[in-house]
């Protein structure tokens, strides 16, 4: 497996520059989206509650330039990843197609055409989707989820505790739910070779298609074949489509359960944080941060 990657990332060449600027960027785009719910807890505590109309107007400035630099860093590490798998995916191809006008006949007769073609064209496009994913996705969830998890523990231990239980739950339904839906996209990977080749057949034979009157079982083996398709794709698709009520339920289950021990600890307190006390600011941002914690792209 390693090796694989490591092949895989010789066709990186000129791009690597922006595959490495990429989870940088998203570092910064991170920081500030875990630092707005922070910044909005002391605004409602100091500014709001306290009717400190100063205050309201400093930190909500403050945060008006943390949203812009959030948004900058979030637009420049989407055109990043855009450029970096793009022209991963562009170079990949050029050596793939390379590699066959070097086979030998022993591989020739190994290797199909309709394989190739779609190891060129759709496997391609699935790893350079996958490549964004990672550049993207596994800077941004780990950060995101430490961090956010680091700031909730800052403000009240006892409720980020939650937090804590909820999510090796939420990460094993996730990852039962990744070991039975992979096999399904694998046969569809594999019958993708199959529709290629009915597709080759009826193209270069179309003139004895004709001849013969062949063209209704043609269709009909065309039909067959992207029926089996249809199938595998709807059985992953809806075992897929459990994971959102799955994630939906340790959101809004987390949010009700430091909603309900949050008031209690707030009445309790008298709304005075430190000392295992908690305001309503931060009660507001420990719901945010539970959005932080357990989101699709944070898991």
């Amino acid at each position: 497996m390693r090796k694989n990657l490591l092949f895989l990332m010789k066709s990186l060449r000129e791009y690597k520059r922006p595959s490495i600027l990429t989870p940088v960027t998203i570092i910064g785009e991170v920081v500030m989206e875990v630092a707005i719910p922070y910044v909005m807890a002391i605004l409602i505590d100091r500014g709001i509650e306290a009717g400190n109309m100063n205050m309201i107007v400093k930190l909500g400035i403050v945060l008006l330039i943390m949203a812009f630099i959030s948004l900058f860093f979030g637009a420049l590490a989407g055109r990043l990843a855009a450029v970096a798998s793009a022209g991963f995916a562009k170079n990949l191809r050029q050596d793939m197609y390379y590699r066959v006008q070097n086979f030998s006949f022993s591989n020739i007769d190994r290797f199909s055409t309709a394989s190739i073609i779609t190891r060129l064209t759709t496997d391609v496009t699935n790893v350079q989707n996958a490549y964004q994913m990672a550049i993207r996705t596994l800077a941004r969830s780990p950060i995101m989820m430490i961090a956010a998890l680091v700031l909730s523990f800052t403000i009240n231990a006892r409720l980020a505790v939650i937090f804590v239980i909820v999510m090796p739950i939420v990460l094993f339904a996730l990852l039962g739910l990744a070991t039975v839906v992979h096999p399904l996209f694998e046969r569809v990977f594999k019958t993708y070779d199959r529709l290629n080749e009915v597709t080759q057949e009826n193209l270069h034979g179309i003139r004895v298609v004709k001849s013969f009157r062949r063209e209704y079982y043609e269709i009909g083996k065309f039909g067959k074949i992207s029926e089996t398709i249809y199938q595998y794709f709807m059985r992953a698709e809806r075992l897929i489509a459990i994971n959102f009520p799955v994630m939906m339920l340790a959101i809004y289950g987390c949010i009700i359960a430091v909603a309900w021990f949050g008031a209690k600890t707030i009445i309790a307190s008298g709304g005075i944080a430190g000392a295992g006390g908690l305001t309503t600011g931060q009660l507001m941002s420990l719901f945010t941060y539970a959005l932080q914690i357990l989101d699709r792209k944070s898991v």
